[in-house]
């Protein structure tokens, strides 16, 4: 007889990665058919914008989900809860609150992090006391193992597994200019395709985009992606500040093969964050499949994706003379694009498909029932 599995998870919308990492493993036919399996929807905010932000609405729809699980546990008895736990601020005393239900149901329970911040956020003594419960007798699935500090202090290392995410693989794609064949012809294409977030490094690309600009090299750098904290008008003004319009171009957010196209036509992909939650971007696994050297930097378990000098460039955050010496790299160097591109699409197929993740996440569910 199945295991029963109560999936505890955020699914789309809005499209981050965690989301669709939940919607992946709601999909996942081998998680499903090995499983005996029901799902809530633990997202409380259906817009960039209202994360994080308060409102009689997203109260009442947070009181929605915890009934929607308390009506679960009640009517069924389930060997495991596997929970993707806010690490911290009003996500995680929202998901505290489910925490007190399934426990009250003696429930086991997995938590499967798609964020960080349990440490920094421990200093507080409150928050310390509220994670001291959360974790007791509980195990953690964490995104790679640069990513176990953040909590140490409360979980074991036998408890912890780790799973990197996975995609889907696109079957349409040219393997994108067949890589042995990549244009050498200026310019130069740099992609960034995430949210608008100032954290993201939008301004910082901007900046470098300029310094470039300035030595007259001949490029191209194109943003997709939703407005965030960072709106229109600023973006068009931070062009204009550096008269960049015939440089830089915002194609607004994209989907499916509108979006293939977009990496098919890049030679290069560019993502500076410094985001505070940044995990594992999902992002950088589609463009390493396309076959796109990375510029990025070393925030969260990035380290563990891209391979410095190998597969990409890790840059500091936050320093936009040094983001700009690893775009010049890249403009300059056509060699080091395709060699860097090559090594970074080999490793996605080695590592980081969709299918490698649902078999890992398997795997681990087996051992969170059996220990």
């Amino acid at each position: 007889m199945a295991s029963k599995i109560l999936f505890i998870l955020h699914i789309p919308p809005p499209i981050n990665g965690a989301a669709l990492v939940g919607k992946y493993i709601q999909d996942s036919e081998i998680i499903n058919t090995r499983f005996e399996t029901k799902y809530v929807n633990l997202t409380a905010s259906f817009s960039l914008e209202k994360i994080g932000k308060g409102g009689i609405g997203k109260f009442k729809h947070i009181f929605s989900i915890i009934r929607n699980v308390f009506r679960k546990l009640k009517n069924s008895k389930y060997d495991l809860c596997y929970m993707t736990l806010t690490a911290k601020g009003p996500g995680f005393y929202k998901d505290f609150l489910i925490i007190l239900l399934v426990k009250l149901f003696k429930v086991n329970i997995v938590y499967h992090f798609h964020n960080k911040g349990v440490a920094l956020s421990s200093k507080k003594w409150y928050n310390a006391i509220l994670y001291k419960y959360a974790f007791n007798n509980t195990k953690c699935i964490l995104l790679a193992p640069s990513l176990y500090k953040d909590i140490e202090r409360y979980v074991s290392a036998e408890n912890v597994y780790f799973c990197p995410n996975g995609i889907p693989e696109y079957s349409t794609f040219n393997t994108f200019k067949e890589l042995e064949k990549i244009e050498t012809l200026e310019p130069c294409k740099f992609l960034f395709l995430s949210n608008m977030l100032r954290q993201k490094g939008v301004l910082e690309l901007l900046k470098a985009c300029y310094i470039l600009h300035k030595q007259r090299l001949k490029f191209e750098c194109h943003f997709i992606g939703a407005w965030a904290d960072i709106q229109e008008e600023e973006f068009n003004s931070a062009i204009e500040k550096y008269k960049l319009q015939h440089v830089v171009t915002f194609h607004g957010k994209q989907y499916g093969q509108d979006k293939v196209s977009f990496f098919e036509k890049s030679d290069v992909f560019v993502f500076p964050t410094f985001y505070h939650n940044e995990c594992f971007p999902l992002v950088l696994l589609e463009a390493m499949q396309f076959g796109l050297p990375i510029i990025t930097t070393d925030e969260g378990a990035i380290g563990e994706i891209v391979q410095n000098n190998k597969t990409g460039i890790i840059v500091k955050q936050q320093d936009v003379d040094s983001l700009a010496e690893a775009m010049l790299k890249m403009l300059k160097e056509p060699d080091i694009r395709k060699e860097y591109g090559a090594r970074g699409k080999k490793r996605f197929e080695e590592n980081f498909t969709l299918s490698m993740f649902e078999k890992k996440m398997e795997a681990i569910l087996i051992k969170a029932l059996n220990k």
